[in-house]
């Protein structure tokens, strides 16, 4: 649950950009779907070309779409991705986008709580006040019908101030089964860079398995029983657009497949690296076999 939206990434100095898709929940989704998993999105997009373009995606990429509203009155959210020295940076038109119109009574009950799995994101919550209610709302019927939570701090300052992000990312937190965060948003979040207190906070707060993602080095899963740190893959980075949302669609599909958070997280590590050899967000997303060839390659 979240926005997604259509992608313009830098492919060269002289302003040349490649069209894609993107949308961290959607990126998920469909990261999800191609490890394997049966995926939706419920969201909003507009009755245009870009909104036809990301239905046609998810058709192709096997995620349902049939709760997804289609505005007339709204367009669908854009984003360029920028590359230099420092790495990469964002611009969007996203203001009264499609999906930031969503509301607590939009939210399809009956679609929720079927899923195994609920997953949003701090960009979820922070696109409009409208917004943020109906990812509540949903996390409130999801609990009450036994459905999991799983959910990415995914921090955006662009888009709202760090008081609010943080009073709404903590109470998110608290909702959650599966915590996704990463380990720069939780130090501008927390004020904390261990990460082993970052994974206390979020067990504190009532997180079943925590996953805190550390860049090339992995992620470091916690349990209220266990914790270990699962090395990334070494790869030849060009993009690191969208890897995030890979680990944690990968993530997702691997925990629901076997129910080990630990080996799920080297599944998702190794797909996140294959993801950061293309350019774009959703392009370069690896498919399972791809994921456990480079598996077997590893550990040969």
């Amino acid at each position: 649950m979240g926005e997604p939206m259509i992608e313009f990434n830098q492919t060269g100095r002289e302003g040349q950009y490649l069209r894609g898709h993107g949308g961290d929940t959607s990126n998920c989704a469909i990261a999800a779907a191609r490890a394997g998993a049966s995926a939706g999105m419920f969201t909003g997009v507009g009755r245009d070309e870009f909104g036809d373009s990301l239905m046609q995606l998810w058709t192709e990429n096997g995620v349902d779409a049939a709760q997804v509203i289609r505005s007339a009155e709204a367009h669908t959210g854009v984003y360029f991705v920028h590359h230099g020295e420092a790495g990469h940076s964002f611009s969007y038109l996203r203001a009264g986008s499609a999906a930031s119109r969503i509301a607590p009574a939009d939210v399809p009950r009956d679609y929720i709580c079927s899923a195994r799995i609920l997953h949003a994101s701090g960009i979820s919550l922070a696109i409009s006040a409208t917004a943020c209610d109906a990812v509540f709302e949903a996390m409130a019927m999801a609990r009450e019908a036994g459905v999991l939570v799983s959910f990415d701090t995914n921090l955006r300052l662009r888009l709202w101030p760090l008081a609010r992000a943080r009073a709404m990312i903590e109470a998110a937190v608290a909702m959650t089964d599966i915590a996704l965060p990463g380990l720069e948003d939780a130090e501008q979040l927390l004020g904390l860079s261990d990460p082993d207190r970052i994974a206390d906070h979020c067990l504190r707060l009532g997180a079943r398995v925590v996953a805190l993602t550390l860049g090339s080095k992995g992620c470091l899963v916690a349990t209220p029983d266990e914790r270990r740190l699962v090395a990334g893959l070494p790869v030849q980075a060009v993009d690191a657009t969208g890897a995030g949302d890979t680990f944690d669609g990968n993530f997702l599909a691997e925990y629901l497949r076997i129910g080990d958070p630990f080996a799920a997280a080297r599944f998702a590590n190794a797909a996140a690296a294959l993801a950061t050899q293309g350019h774009g967000a959703v392009a370069p997303m690896p498919r399972r076999r791809e994921v456990e060839a480079f598996l077997a390659q590893a550990a040969a």
